[in-house]
């Protein structure tokens, strides 16, 4: 009898436990293990009366915290838009000045900066005064919100830059073929792809966004941290800042899961042709 052929033998069943599942455990019992203690910790220690008192003023300063985050994200990303546009031009003299903007606000440390726009502006106040903007420079909060963004537009510009190229070629070729203008092909055609390449790096610049807001706190300007700082200031009482931060941590969680989205939605598109 001839055999024509062989049923493929059945993979054996992974034995074991793997190293990697096993770290992943472990580290998982960690956080559950730690959140479970910070948890006790808050419940046990809680004063109605403290809370009471001081957490408004962390309402408050969280108020503060979006309007710094919105506006530096807004005004940063429109910067962005003509900076990344400077990055990619033919124009020798236009691209090193942008490059060198880029290089200076990413290279250098965003409370450096903003020490130099808030302290700085003192300054030269006499030119200031003659100008009539004094009264710009002298709130810090709208310091902060200059010096925010120009770092934003920095970093934004470089995410931008690099979405833009990452366009295929072959998309403004196609354009050009049909004869379509340069300028609606950049903005009907490369702009909104380069848009979706972009939009988790921006993501997670709004996060990092949040979390550097803190600076504002040193500038005498009352946002979250500013506000944790103060009541710490005169309770000593270091829940404040235990309190300060879950309301980082719940903001992040919630752009988080707001960004999932909108990413879902915009690019459902490439996921329905990827399951063709």
């Amino acid at each position: 009898m001839t055999v024509i052929g062989e049923a493929a033998p059945a993979k054996r069943a992974q034995t074991g436990f793997p190293a990697a599942r096993l770290a992943g455990w472990f580290f998982m019992t960690l956080w559950i293990v730690l959140g479970a203690e910070l948890a006790w910790k808050l419940t046990s220690d809680f004063d109605a009366e403290f809370f009471g008192k001081y957490f408004p003023k962390l309402l408050e300063g969280l108020v503060v915290t979006l309007e710094l985050v919105a506006l530096s994200m807004v005004l940063g990303g429109l910067l962005s838009i003509p900076v990344a546009l400077a990055r990619v031009s033919r124009n020798r003299l236009v691209s090193r000045l942008a490059f060198f903007y880029v290089y200076l606000f990413r290279g250098t440390p965003l409370l450096a900066q903003t020490f130099l726009v808030y302290y700085g502006a003192g300054q030269f106040r006499p030119w200031f005064e003659d100008m009539n903007l004094w009264w710009f420079f002298r709130d810090a909060f709208n310091c902060v919100i200059l010096a925010f963004t120009l770092n934003e537009a920095a970093y934004l510009a470089e995410i931008l830059r690099g979405s833009i190229q990452a366009v295929p070629r072959g998309q403004t070729e196609a354009a050009q073929s049909l004869g379509i203008p340069k300028a609606v092909t950049f903005w009907k055609v490369v702009m909104p792809q380069a848009m979706i390449i972009a939009l988790r790096p921006f993501g997670n610049e709004i996060i990092l966004m949040i979390k550097a807001s803190a600076v504002a706190s040193v500038v005498t300007v009352f946002d979250l941290m500013g506000a944790t700082r103060l009541a710490f200031a005169r309770s000593f009482n270091f829940d404040i800042y235990l309190w300060a931060a879950l309301i980082y941590l719940s903001m992040v969680e919630v752009l988080r899961r707001v960004w999932d989205r909108i990413e879902t939605r915009l690019t459902r598109h490439i996921g329905y042709a990827s399951s063709k």
